[in-house]
């Protein structure tokens, strides 16, 4: 309970100097703000007020882009795919909160990744997904089919958050060659696990993950962008650290009941 209310109180927090500085900023920035807030106020259980923050981003957005050309038509593709999942998931009152967080987090970092021009967002989740992945190696080495699955699961999950970002941000070659290793280890999931050509595979990936991460962090920062940088990505690890806790909590419920039964 404590957990829950120290990650509310945060959220709480950001929102309100979200909001104190949003009717201040550029148009970029404005829409930067207003996709955050959308985030912050899903993690809250907010949804209508997620949702209005959503059409005022895509109305805003709408007449900013008819104005200039800022972005290429493929950024603006991407971006309304991510926004239309996003509003999609706020509207739905038959997926969980969990999924509606994780929509809305992924339109959250693709808005970063166009307006960002140094170290993307997205970049903060390179530590669970390396480990999920680390995890995912052992478990093939040892041969635990269970715990691969639920690995695998995780791991594939979060990089659907950051799939949209990432085509902003990195070449398109080597983003191909990323997500066409990642879909074939998805594909032959249960053949990847029974022999050591699967391994190997896993090793390729592996660095090649740890080789588009590394380049999107060798770029310097403007030290005056660091406190954005900081606060927004307290808030990103935060609604993942509130999603985990709500799926320990729902799992720990389930094990109860089944024991109670």
């Amino acid at each position: 309970m404590k957990i829950r209310v120290i990650i509310l109180l945060i959220l709480f927090f950001g929102l309100f100097l979200n909001h104190t500085f949003v009717n201040a900023a550029s148009p970029m920035e404005k829409l930067d703000k207003l996709a955050d807030e959308a985030l912050q106020l899903t993690t809250l259980g907010h949804d209508e007020n997620a949702k209005n923050s959503l059409d005022l981003f895509i109305n805003d957005f709408t007449e900013m882009t008819s104005n200039s050309q800022f972005f290429s038509m493929d950024d603006i593709k991407i971006l309304l795919v991510s926004h239309k999942e996003a509003k999609k998931a706020i509207e739905s009152s038959t997926i969980s909160t969990e999924e509606k967080i994780d929509k809305v987090l992924s339109f959250r970092l693709v808005v970063d990744a166009m307006n960002s021009h140094y170290q993307p967002l997205w970049t903060e989740l390179q530590n669970p997904i390396m480990t999920a992945f680390s995890q995912l190696k052992e478990a093939v080495k040892e041969n635990d089919a269970d715990s691969y699955q639920v690995i695998l699961n995780r791991f594939l999950t979060q990089y659907l958050l950051i799939q949209p970002s990432m085509k902003i941000d990195v070449p398109v070659d080597k983003f191909q060659r990323l997500d066409a290793q990642i879909s074939f280890i998805d594909k032959y999931r249960s053949k990847i696990i029974l022999n050591d050509s699967g391994l190997v595979k896993l090793d390729e990936l592996e660095a090649d993950l740890q080789h588009v991460f590394n380049e999107m962090s060798e770029d310097e920062s403007d030290p005056s962008l660091w406190l954005v940088i900081i606060t927004t990505g307290s808030i990103i690890i935060l609604a993942l650290s509130y999603v985990g806790w709500r799926k320990y909590r729902g799992e720990k419920y389930t094990k109860q009941k089944e024991h109670n039964d």
